[in-house]
């Protein structure tokens, strides 16, 4: 298969887990390249359930090489928990699960220092997962972070873990009001032993990537979040704290740009978002509350319920233009079964003039007037269906209209439902 990128073009939980599951069968290598366990990915398989915040979602097949690259915050304890979820479900990570040096790593109180700051905003708050990642990418910028790699020298991380850990007491108690409720002794004496379990995995994954792509393996790079929660296309403030779009594949794994032959774009069928900020196509109402129940629209990182909405074809077009999308894969089309009239948000209205662009400023947004075009639903199951053709008539038709609104851009696949098997291939990759 070729080198592919997998980005989510809405505001995340578009099902990228199992499409990435879907693509591992013909990949060499997945590798995790930005954000942090704010992210869930959900895959089932078999009829079973995997939910991964940290390793990446490719790992639940045999055989296949894991990477969570540099670009990733790097949760050990979480990521240490889901190592031990799957050798007690039978699945061997021995040699095939690889974490980058140069991560840095979300400890203790960058958590607590999310929490403090979330709480201090009040009405005005982000809703963030308080997992500790913006502060943590912030240490990275500042130049005060701990990486991966530092673990490897333990009386230089301590040194600079208690240094840290005085500096993140003063933040959150005097300016924040908070308190950080953590020893600092125990905390050590907790990443020691975490420390030692990291050790064998912990590798310089660039040239480990490298060496793949050398080998012409084929690489598939594995996104979080989705792009509208990018720290600089997204809805901002109301965006993560990384770039989600799938340019910082390569420098979120060390890889360059000419390893990449397609960006895949995960699109739902409809449209939701976990969190504050701004959302056109929101129901809030009998059909908004319909999809929330038929999706199991709840965060896998939180438990939240997501908010839901209409399909917004003007963000996914921003979206393929933002990521260089060359397919889409086109999820949870079995949610919208028993609708009888499905909307298309296809333009905005902003002070009566029509817009196609999804607008730049996050003001603009909050005034947008979605206008739409109705279709008649399908009022059947698609269970059954193993090609496009088998496809309702009317299901058809939606997946097409769709598909005009963004840009004629080929689908890859069509998911009918949770499965690994409940899913149509439409056009392979080339």
């Amino acid at each position: 298969m070729p080198n592919a990128v997998i980005v989510g073009t809405q505001w995340g939980d578009e099902g990228k887990a199992k499409v990435i599951d879907y693509l591992t069968e013909r990949s060499d290598v997945i590798i995790r390249f930005q954000g942090g366990a704010n992210a869930g990915h959900t895959v089932i398989a078999e009829g079973k359930k995997f939910v991964f915040h940290m390793v990446p979602s490719g790992i639940i097949n045999p055989n296949k090489v894991c990477v969570v690259a540099n670009g990733v915050v790097f949760d050990a304890q979480q990521f240490l928990l889901e190592i031990d979820e799957l050798k007690t479900g039978g699945l061997s990570v021995e040699n095939r699960l690889y974490v980058s040096d140069l991560a840095h790593l979300v400890l203790p109180y960058h958590k607590a220092q999310d929490q403090a700051v979330e709480s201090s905003m009040g009405k005005s708050k982000i809703g963030t997962t308080c997992r500790g990642i913006g502060p943590a990418y912030a240490d990275k910028a500042s130049r005060t972070g701990l990486r991966v790699g530092d673990l490897h020298d333990w009386d230089y991380f301590c040194e600079k873990f208690s240094k840290n850990f005085e500096n993140k007491k003063q933040i959150i108690e005097q300016i924040y009001n908070g308190t950080l409720d953590i020893d600092l002794n125990t905390t050590l004496k907790e990443f020691k032993v975490i420390r030692d379990r990291m050790l064998p995995f912990i590798a310089d994954t660039s040239h480990l990537i490298f060496e793949a792509y050398r080998q012409k393996k084929a690489l598939l790079f594995e996104g979080a979040q989705g792009a509208f929660l990018d720290l600089d296309h997204g809805t901002y403030p109301f965006v993560t704290s990384s770039n989600t779009i799938s340019g910082s594949a390569c420098s979120g794994s060390g890889i360059g740009p000419g390893a990449i032959d397609h960006v895949i774009g995960i699109v739902k069928s409809y449209t939701t978002r976990v969190g504050n900020g701004p959302f056109p196509t929101e129901l809030n109402c009998e059909n908004g509350e319909k999809l929330r129940v038929a999706g199991g629209e709840f965060g896998s990182t939180t438990g939240r319920p997501r908010r839901c909405g209409w399909f917004d074809s003007v963000m996914v077009r921003k979206s393929i233009q933002i990521n260089g999308i060359t397919r889409i894969a086109l999820t949870k089309l079995d949610v919208l079964n028993d609708f009888d009239e499905i909307k298309i948000c296809t333009h905005y209205e902003i002070n009566g003039t029509k817009c196609q662009q999804f607008p730049s400023y996050s003001r603009d947004i909050e005034n947008v007037i979605p206008v739409y075009e109705s279709m008649p639903g399908w009022r059947c199951e698609l269970g059954g269906c193993k090609s496009f053709d088998d496809l309702p008539d009317n299901a058809k038709a939606y997946v097409r209209r769709l598909q005009q609104l963004c840009y004629d851009v080929p689908a890859l696949i069509i998911s009918i439902g949770p499965d690994r098997n409940e899913t149509i291939e439409v056009e392979p990759l080339q």
